[in-house]
Protein backbone atom coordinates (compact mmCIF):
# COMPACT_ATOMS: atom_id res chain seq x y z
CA UNK A 1 0.00 0.00 0.00
CA UNK A 2 1.62 3.18 -0.92
CA UNK A 3 1.26 6.52 1.00
CA UNK A 4 2.22 10.27 0.78
CA UNK A 5 5.05 11.10 2.77
CA UNK A 6 3.14 13.79 4.82
CA UNK A 7 1.15 10.49 6.05
CA UNK A 8 3.77 8.77 7.31
CA UNK A 9 3.89 9.34 11.24
CA UNK A 10 6.78 8.22 13.96
CA UNK A 11 6.67 4.79 14.46
CA UNK A 12 5.71 3.26 11.00
CA UNK A 13 7.42 1.28 8.77
CA UNK A 14 8.24 1.48 5.22
CA UNK A 15 9.93 -0.53 2.68
CA UNK A 16 12.69 1.83 0.58
CA UNK A 17 15.41 0.57 -1.88
CA UNK A 18 14.25 -2.85 -0.59
CA UNK A 19 14.48 -2.44 2.95
CA UNK A 20 12.23 -2.60 5.97
CA UNK A 21 13.13 0.64 7.51
CA UNK A 22 11.57 1.97 11.02
CA UNK A 23 10.83 5.34 11.22
CA UNK A 24 12.59 6.99 14.47
CA UNK A 25 11.95 10.37 13.83
CA UNK A 26 10.10 12.62 11.82
CA UNK A 27 10.17 16.47 11.04
CA UNK A 28 7.88 18.37 8.62
CA UNK A 29 9.51 21.57 7.48
CA UNK A 30 8.12 24.16 5.48
CA UNK A 31 10.68 26.96 4.67
CA UNK A 32 8.42 30.36 3.90
CA UNK A 33 7.61 30.25 0.69
CA UNK A 34 9.57 27.07 -0.47
CA UNK A 35 8.34 23.62 -0.75
CA UNK A 36 7.59 21.31 2.19
CA UNK A 37 10.46 19.33 2.92
CA UNK A 38 10.20 15.92 5.18
CA UNK A 39 13.31 14.90 7.06
CA UNK A 40 12.98 11.35 8.83
CA UNK A 41 15.49 9.35 10.45
CA UNK A 42 15.41 5.57 9.70
CA UNK A 43 16.30 2.36 11.75
CA UNK A 44 16.93 -1.04 8.76
CA UNK A 45 15.43 -3.46 10.65
CA UNK A 46 17.54 -6.09 9.37
CA UNK A 47 20.94 -4.46 9.47
CA UNK A 48 20.08 -2.05 12.49
CA UNK A 49 22.00 1.29 10.78
CA UNK A 50 20.32 4.69 11.27
CA UNK A 51 20.09 6.33 8.35
CA UNK A 52 18.85 9.89 7.25
CA UNK A 53 16.50 10.10 4.52
CA UNK A 54 14.94 13.20 3.48
CA UNK A 55 11.48 13.50 1.27
CA UNK A 56 9.03 15.73 -0.53
CA UNK A 57 5.36 16.13 0.13
CA UNK A 58 4.52 14.36 -3.22
CA UNK A 59 6.93 11.60 -2.38
CA UNK A 60 5.26 7.65 -2.28
CA UNK A 61 6.68 5.22 0.10
CA UNK A 62 5.47 1.72 0.38
CA UNK A 63 3.84 1.02 3.83
CA UNK A 64 5.28 -2.54 5.70
CA UNK A 65 3.18 -4.51 7.39
CA UNK A 66 4.35 -6.34 10.43
CA UNK A 67 3.25 -9.22 12.36
CA UNK A 68 3.53 -10.03 15.83
CA UNK A 69 3.40 -13.81 17.02
CA UNK A 70 4.30 -15.05 20.60
CA UNK A 71 6.50 -17.90 20.59
CA UNK A 72 8.75 -19.89 22.66
CA UNK A 73 12.33 -20.09 22.57
CA UNK A 74 13.34 -23.80 22.41
CA UNK A 75 17.61 -24.45 22.12
CA UNK A 76 20.40 -22.69 20.79
CA UNK A 77 21.42 -25.11 18.01
CA UNK A 78 25.39 -26.32 16.86
CA UNK A 79 25.86 -23.37 14.74
CA UNK A 80 24.53 -20.96 17.16
CA UNK A 81 21.05 -20.18 15.62
CA UNK A 82 18.00 -20.63 17.73
CA UNK A 83 15.06 -22.58 17.62
CA UNK A 84 11.16 -21.00 17.80
CA UNK A 85 8.15 -22.72 17.93
CA UNK A 86 5.04 -20.20 17.03
CA UNK A 87 2.41 -20.92 20.30
CA UNK A 88 -0.42 -21.00 18.05
CA UNK A 89 0.20 -22.98 14.96
CA UNK A 90 3.66 -24.99 16.66
CA UNK A 91 5.61 -24.30 13.92
CA UNK A 92 9.09 -24.51 14.58
CA UNK A 93 11.59 -21.27 12.66
CA UNK A 94 15.49 -20.79 13.21
CA UNK A 95 17.09 -17.19 13.39
CA UNK A 96 20.49 -16.74 12.81
CA UNK A 97 22.92 -16.08 16.00
CA UNK A 98 24.31 -12.67 14.76
CA UNK A 99 20.13 -11.61 14.57
CA UNK A 100 18.78 -10.54 18.12
CA UNK A 101 21.89 -11.14 19.29
CA UNK A 102 21.49 -8.79 21.81
CA UNK A 103 18.13 -9.52 23.25
CA UNK A 104 19.32 -13.51 23.37
CA UNK A 105 20.75 -13.00 26.42
CA UNK A 106 17.69 -11.88 28.55
CA UNK A 107 16.20 -15.56 27.20
CA UNK A 108 16.11 -18.49 28.48
CA UNK A 109 14.93 -22.00 27.41
CA UNK A 110 11.00 -22.59 27.26
CA UNK A 111 10.74 -18.40 27.45
CA UNK A 112 7.62 -17.09 26.04
CA UNK A 113 8.72 -13.67 23.66
CA UNK A 114 7.03 -11.82 20.83
CA UNK A 115 8.46 -12.34 17.55
CA UNK A 116 8.03 -9.74 14.86
CA UNK A 117 7.69 -11.05 11.21
CA UNK A 118 7.51 -9.11 7.69
CA UNK A 119 6.02 -11.55 5.21
CA UNK A 120 6.86 -14.77 6.81
CA UNK A 121 10.51 -13.41 8.00
CA UNK A 122 11.08 -12.82 11.63
CA UNK A 123 13.05 -9.32 11.90
CA UNK A 124 12.64 -9.03 15.72
CA UNK A 125 12.74 -10.56 18.95
CA UNK A 126 10.80 -8.77 22.12
CA UNK A 127 11.80 -10.17 25.38
CA UNK A 128 9.60 -10.00 28.41
CA UNK A 129 10.48 -6.17 30.08
CA UNK A 130 11.77 -8.03 32.96
CA UNK A 131 13.25 -11.45 33.68
CA UNK A 132 14.73 -13.70 36.36
CA UNK A 133 17.94 -15.37 35.81
CA UNK A 134 20.36 -17.20 37.94
CA UNK A 135 23.87 -15.91 38.66
CA UNK A 136 26.37 -18.74 37.52
CA UNK A 137 29.71 -16.38 37.89
CA UNK A 138 30.57 -13.82 40.46
CA UNK A 139 33.03 -12.58 42.37
CA UNK A 140 33.33 -13.58 46.25
CA UNK A 141 32.65 -10.17 48.37
CA UNK A 142 35.11 -9.29 50.79
CA UNK A 143 34.51 -8.02 54.42
CA UNK A 144 34.73 -3.85 54.29
CA UNK A 145 34.58 -3.79 50.12
CA UNK A 146 30.56 -2.79 50.88
CA UNK A 147 31.51 0.35 52.24
CA UNK A 148 30.02 2.36 49.16
CA UNK A 149 27.68 1.22 46.24
CA UNK A 150 30.20 -1.04 44.77
CA UNK A 151 29.32 -3.46 42.24
CA UNK A 152 30.88 -6.39 40.93
CA UNK A 153 30.62 -8.45 37.24
CA UNK A 154 28.45 -11.54 36.79
CA UNK A 155 27.68 -13.66 34.71
CA UNK A 156 24.15 -15.05 34.34
CA UNK A 157 23.28 -18.76 33.18
CA UNK A 158 22.04 -17.03 29.42
CA UNK A 159 26.14 -16.01 29.11
CA UNK A 160 24.70 -12.08 29.37
CA UNK A 161 27.45 -10.19 31.96
CA UNK A 162 26.08 -7.56 34.51
CA UNK A 163 26.69 -5.21 37.29
CA UNK A 164 25.71 -6.26 40.61
CA UNK A 165 25.82 -5.44 44.17
CA UNK A 166 28.78 -7.01 46.11
CA UNK A 167 26.08 -9.40 48.04
CA UNK A 168 24.76 -11.27 45.07
CA UNK A 169 26.27 -14.45 45.32
CA UNK A 170 26.91 -17.17 42.75
CA UNK A 171 23.46 -19.59 42.70
CA UNK A 172 20.93 -16.73 43.49
CA UNK A 173 18.54 -15.80 41.24
CA UNK A 174 17.82 -11.77 40.15
CA UNK A 175 15.52 -9.39 38.53
CA UNK A 176 16.94 -7.91 35.01
CA UNK A 177 15.63 -5.00 33.34
CA UNK A 178 15.88 -5.80 29.68
CA UNK A 179 15.16 -2.89 27.94
CA UNK A 180 18.60 -1.14 30.13
CA UNK A 181 20.64 -4.48 31.32
CA UNK A 182 20.80 -3.64 34.93
CA UNK A 183 20.19 -4.69 37.81
CA UNK A 184 16.72 -4.76 39.57
CA UNK A 185 17.06 -6.81 42.99
CA UNK A 186 16.82 -10.92 44.02
CA UNK A 187 13.74 -12.90 42.85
Amino acid sequence: MSVRSTELRKGDVIVHNGDLLLITDYHHHTPGNLRSIIQMKTKNLTSGQSNSLRASSSDTFEKGFLDKRKAEYLYKEQNGDHCFMDSETYEQFAISAEFGADKMGFIRENTTVNVTFHEQTAIGIEPPPMVILRVTESEVAVKGNTANNVKKDAVLETGLKIKVPMHIAEGEEVKVKTDTGEFMGRA
